[in-house]
């Protein structure tokens, strides 16, 4: 259906004075029809407009509006139907998910509006010529690019998809339109890596500023990759010739264009067991919803919160986490516990669900929290950090609350912010709670 749907309106706008109501379908603007929120955000850039709105009886409303610049209209809609992923990725981490989980967790998505808006990471294979003008006209910048290869038969076995426009051209394309991009290739190691991986380096930083990044993060696999493509894990020692290879020419490049271009995923330092670039090395940490500079932020923001922290109530709290920032949580939380006079004991929790191969935070499910802590003292309180939760919903991968949890484990269970502060804070509160009874 044309149009979009009214989904609720702000109390004193505009629009509310216009008598736009909930369910209202507005059509155009302007006389430019409306596709999606990207072209509805486009069209009333202008302080003057004229809006065609369809009420759910049917009766077609024509809208005058005058404002003052700046000012909103006070319209909520639906975020866009995401357009589905048609690539066949042997990395894909969709393909690699077991049964039995929420079923939206099966969807992929390949939409560069969900690029632009939210910044999800799209491999722009499903775009055509009407799409990248689209994108120049309107300004959809920045982007967020799955590059892996600019190869172009290299980057066509990786989606396992032909017949796309070779990404390299999009991009240069797009650069001289000035459209902002950041970038990344998940390393596939025999694949896309050597000297693959140094012409898409070299290709990509010849599109400098409008490649703004470029972020390098190794293929994670599951134990459920039953036929599924062979691939090669990052191991310890692969992950240690990386950096010994790539670490000093994400230097030469920061000092070549004057800020950080390059960056090596924080999984790999994690694998080969090596001291992290100083967060300074991370500029203004372009990449770190990508698993980029989240350890090194941490272990400055722990600095800080160190230096802060103060006496309590002792009690005693467990603290769960995936098992790649273990060693760097339990180093902070020994701090804050000599600090606070509390006992904050962290436990790393192996993956039963995805495998043993999967080691971050994020990817822990309820029931792998029930099994490793079942047995063991766990005091006051449980603390899980909110990554392990999907946002807005409170539930873990598996569909459990942390009110499953709590009658699992027969203690409290709450939920802390994944940041030293948020962890200090949330200790905070449970001593003085205790104080309390």
């Amino acid at each position: 259906m044309s149009g979009l749907l009214v989904e609720s309106v702000v109390p004193g706008s505009i629009a509310e004075e216009m008598e736009i109501e909930p369910g209202d379908r507005l059509l155009a603007i302007n006389g430019q029809p409306l596709r999606d929120i990207i072209d509805y955000n486009y069209y009333t850039a202008d302080e003057e407009m004229v809006l065609d709105l369809r009420k759910p009886s049917g009766e077609e409303w024509e809208i005058e509006i005058e404002r003052d610049s700046g000012e909103p209209l006070g319209l909520i809609f639906a975020a866009p139907t995401p357009t589905q992923c048609g690539n066949k990725c042997v990395f894909c981490f969709v393909h690699q998910l077991p049964k039995g989980l929420r079923r939206p967790l099966y969807v992929k998505d390949e939409d560069y509006r969900l690029s632009f808006l939210y910044g999800n990471y799209v491999t722009l294979s499903n775009i055509g010529r009407d799409e990248l003008a689209r994108i120049i006209e309107q300004r959809l910048s920045p982007l967020y690019i799955s590059v892996h290869a600019t190869n172009p038969a290299l980057r066509e076995q990786l989606l396992g998809r032909t017949g796309i426009l070779p990404i390299l051209s999009v991009m240069e394309e797009l650069a001289a339109a000035r459209i902002t991009m950041h970038t990344q290739v998940v390393l596939c190691p025999g694949l896309n890596d050597g000297a693959e991986l140094e012409r898409t380096v070299n290709d990509l930083a010849a599109l400098r500023p409008w490649v703004a990044s470029l972020a390098i993060v190794p293929v994670g696999l599951t134990s459920h990759r039953q036929g599924l493509p062979d691939l090669q894990p990052v191991t310890a020692a692969y992950a240690e010739r990386f950096i010994d290879r790539w670490q000093p020419e994400a230097v030469r490049l920061a000092k070549r264009f004057g800020e950080p271009f390059l960056f090596l995923a924080d999984e790999f330092f994690i694998k080969a067991g090596v001291p992290f670039p100083p967060l300074a090395g991370y500029g203004d940490l372009p990449q770190i919803e990508n698993g980029v500079g989240m350890i090194p932020l941490f272990l400055d923001q722990a600095n800080r919160v160190l230096r802060r922290a103060r006496p309590l109530k002792p009690i005693t709290v467990t603290a769960a986490t995936g098992e790649s920032p273990y060693r760097y949580l339990a180093d902070f939380l020994a701090g804050l516990s000599q600090k606070t006079g509390c006992t904050v004991v962290p436990v790393a929790i192996p993956n039963r669900l995805f495998g043993e191969t999967v080691t971050v935070t994020g990817l822990v499910a309820g029931r792998d929290i029930i099994a490793e802590l079942a047995e063991r003292e766990l005091g006051a309180a449980v603390v899980i950090p909110d990554v392990m939760l999907k946002e807005g919903e409170g539930v873990f991968l598996d569909d459990l609350t942390v009110a499953d949890l709590e009658v699992a484990l027969h203690t409290r269970v709450v939920v802390a912010e994944a940041t030293p502060a948020g962890i200090y804070d949330m200790l905070r509160q449970l001593a003085k709670d205790s104080s309390r009874r």
